[in-house]
């Protein structure tokens, strides 16, 4: 049984982290709750006992006489830290380390992994005050998770919600797992390319990155060292997934071919444009100007290369997006360009493909093939990596 401090602080989200607090005792957790003096306005600490079978700890229990130093005790006992909701004001006290409450001295005596899932209004979260206080804690080696878009307490709609709870509770068996793919080196490639005809137009298609970004948070969660190939996205990867930024077929290729020696699993789920005008201009052209017919060529097939090329040992995940029979697709794919395994998705459904949080796959390999999901894309990035770590004998 792995032991849990769920900190509390003053949102209004703070009445969602008795839910989580009764999800992590469902999952045979053990739950210390502690919460701030502001989470006391919106909860109180007997819900929390409720749940979890255990007392839930307040600012004046700090400073209660004992045979124990409270704070020291619950940071040494915890195998996890998470703080749900994180408010801006919380976030700022303990990226500078101020001690003045029961959470904010347990925070300083913790050696464990210690998450964050903030909560607040859009423009809270996007004040460059907050932006340095994340980056702070980041550097600090704690894991901020990305708060959710939708409706917030203001009646306004943006990006500030308290993370779900599914990505919550990921998060912390993620931080609990033992790694399995230590020095391990994974390059993954996402995101779309864009092949220019000028400096305005271009061809290129759906793709966000979302799925590239969970396959290499998955990989990280497996403790590989893992390098990004990303695609141009307005998404961005988390801390400690070293980012290669490309544009067109050609820079993505480029940066592939370079770190391939030193890749031991390439996972490629960009969706690489597979053609490019064959002629480009330097200027906008004029639309009077613009030529009735635009010639093209094919680009580099990245997965095909690396397939040609490939040394012993090295493993190799493709991805086929279609909308007519997957399988059949990812088999010749499998085939024709020599990977280990291939995730075919049709991008015709609504719960599955480009831009969409969650995914339908048929994983094809040469002894079988399965459907994961419906799933959330990082589910089936860790789906991805356990069939790495099996082939890897890890």
């Amino acid at each position: 049984m792995s032991r849990i401090v769920l900190g509390v602080t003053g949102g209004v989200a703070a009445y969602k982290a008795v839910d989580l607090a009764s999800r992590l005792r469902q999952q045979d957790h053990a739950v210390d709750v502690v919460l701030s003096r502001g989470a006391e306005a919106f909860v109180t600490p007997l819900s929390f006992s409720a749940v979890t079978g255990r007392r839930a700890y307040r600012d004046e229990d700090l400073w209660q006489p004992g045979e124990s130093i409270l704070h020291v005790e619950l940071a040494h006992a915890a195998d996890v830290i998470l703080i749900a909701p994180a408010t801006a004001d919380f976030i700022a006290r303990a990226a500078h380390g101020l001690a003045d409450s029961l959470l904010g001295s347990l925070l300083l005596s913790a050696t464990c992994p210690v998450i964050w899932a903030p909560a607040m209004e859009s423009g809270m979260w996007q004040a460059a005050a907050t932006r340095e206080n994340v980056a702070r804690l980041a550097a600090f080696g704690q894991r901020v998770l990305p708060p959710a878009e939708g409706h917030l307490a203001s009646g306004r709609s943006g990006v500030g919600r308290l993370p779900e709870a599914g990505e919550i509770l990921a998060a912390v068996e993620e931080a609990l797992r033992t790694p399995q793919l230590t020095k391990v080196r994974v390059l993954v490639t996402a995101g779309p390319t864009r092949e220019y005809l000028d400096p305005v137009r271009f061809l290129s298609n759906p793709s966000t990155g979302r799925m590239g970004i969970a396959v290499a948070e998955a990989a990280r969660s497996f403790g590989a060292e893992v390098t990004l190939v990303l695609g141009p996205t307005e998404l961005r990867a988390p801390a400690g997934i070293g980012v290669v930024g490309v544009t067109s077929a050609g820079e993505m290729f480029e940066a592939v071919r370079a770190r391939l020696e030193q890749t031991d699993v390439l996972i490629a789920t960009a969706a690489v444009s597979d053609l490019r005008p064959a002629s480009h201009f330097d200027q906008k052209v004029k639309k009077s100007d613009l030529p009735n017919v635009v010639e093209l060529e094919r680009t580099q097939d990245i997965l095909a290369y690396v397939g040609a090329h490939r040394r012993p040992g090295q493993i190799l995940v493709g991805f086929a997006a279609e909308t007519d029979d997957p399988e059949a697709e990812a088999r010749r794919k499998l085939r024709e360009k020599s990977c280990d395994l291939i995730v075919g998705n049709d991008v015709r459904r609504p719960d599955a493909g480009f831009g969409t949080a969650t995914n339908v796959c048929t994983f094809v390999t040469a002894h079988g093939a399965w459907q994961v999901g419906p799933a959330s894309k990082r589910e089936i990035g860790e789906e991805i990596m356990a069939f790495v770590a099996q082939r890897l004998g890890r």
